[in-house]
């Protein structure tokens, strides 16, 4: 995490709290998802996710709507705004803080960890994706 923390952009994420951030990139790969679900990828509890939700939302870069097949749970998208500005943003490269995690500017040694990296997040993420525990959303 502190590798692409590092690596980011000067755009705005750098003043959002670690689990604000994790919410965002979450509902920017599963847009229209609800609080629950949320919740169970990034293993927040489900209170934390509403607040940080909420002030997402006061600030305009999500919406929540509620679903329409299940009037209980609320279902949370970036708006427009935000998605224009993620767009916009330049790509993140990672490699220089790679390099100075591991104290090696060998572009094999980079290419081995991003790898790595690449793997755990792929072992790492939740095999079921649709998480619906069932239970209404606040």
């Amino acid at each position: 995490m502190r590798l692409g923390e590092q690596s980011m952009p000067e755009i705005g994420f750098r003043q959002m709290s670690a689990p604000t951030r994790a919410i965002v990139f979450d509902v920017f790969e599963n847009p229209d998802t609800s609080i629950s679900d949320i919740a169970a990828r990034v293993r927040f509890p489900q209170s934390q996710v509403s607040v940080c939700v909420a002030r997402l939302r006061e600030a305009g870069a999500v919406e929540t709507v509620t679903d329409p097949r299940d009037r209980r749970r609320t279902l949370v998208r970036l708006t427009a705004a935000t998605l224009e500005r993620a767009d916009a943003r330049p790509p993140a490269e990672i490699d220089t803080a790679v390099a100075t995690a591991i104290d090696s500017t060998d572009p094999d040694d980079v290419e081995r960890v991003k790898d790595a990296l690449r793997a755990l997040a792929d072992l790492l993420r939740p095999r079921n994706q649709d998480c619906d525990s069932g239970t209404g959303d606040a």
